[in-house]
């Protein structure tokens, strides 16, 4: 019998929980898979009781093959045991909207990304502000700044150049800062 070569297998630490379920018919076992729940870990936890967890593997595929750094960034919230796959896009929405609302105040929360961006903890950045950060409209301050050191963490594991990282930041500077920055001058104008 010739041997076929085997594709799509990884060498990595895994921890695993047991999980029996007995065969039954397709609806049935269905709804008992549905209600198998996500594994993750709890990486940073929110002032207001929600908490950034990662899952992994996260399902990037790259050239056909699964990444097996890849995790996936969440906000979850214990009390109504939401998941919330927060995104690039839903940072930069939500720095525009900070924008609209207060320019001043939404460069000092770019500029403390930045520090995070940097390689800072996020709850260092935080204590470093007086007055501390505040929230003109939308998600916490500091829930972009903890979303986002996973987010960049993730990036660096897909993207180890540096490109995932590097691009998410200068499209908030160039998009999003740079036009704050010039609407702030011109009101002092």
């Amino acid at each position: 019998m010739k041997q076929t070569k085997r594709i799509n297998i990884y060498q990595h630490e895994i921890e695993l929980k047991r999980l029996k379920l007995k065969n039954c018919a397709k609806d049935e076992f269905r709804q008992k898979l549905e209600k198998i729940p996500y594994r993750g870990y709890h990486v940073e936890d929110i002032s207001d009781g929600r908490q950034i967890v990662i899952t992994k593997p996260g399902g990037k595929r790259t050239y056909g093959q699964i990444r097996r750094e890849d995790f996936m960034v969440w906000i979850h919230n214990p009390k109504d045991k939401t998941l919330w796959l927060i995104s690039h896009q839903d940072i930069g929405d939500d720095l525009n909207k900070k924008g609209q609302k207060d320019p001043s105040e939404t460069i000092r929360i770019i500029e403390a990304l930045e520090k995070v961006f940097n390689g800072e903890e996020p709850d260092e950045v935080l204590k470093s502000y007086v007055p501390p950060l505040s929230n003109p409209i939308g998600e916490l301050p500091e829930v972009l700044l903890k979303a986002y050191k996973w987010i960049w963490g993730q990036e660096d594991c897909n993207y180890p150049n540096g490109e995932g990282r590097d691009k998410s930041m200068k499209e908030i500077i160039k998009e999003i800062k740079e036009v704050l920055v010039k609407q702030v001058k011109k009101r002092k104008e």
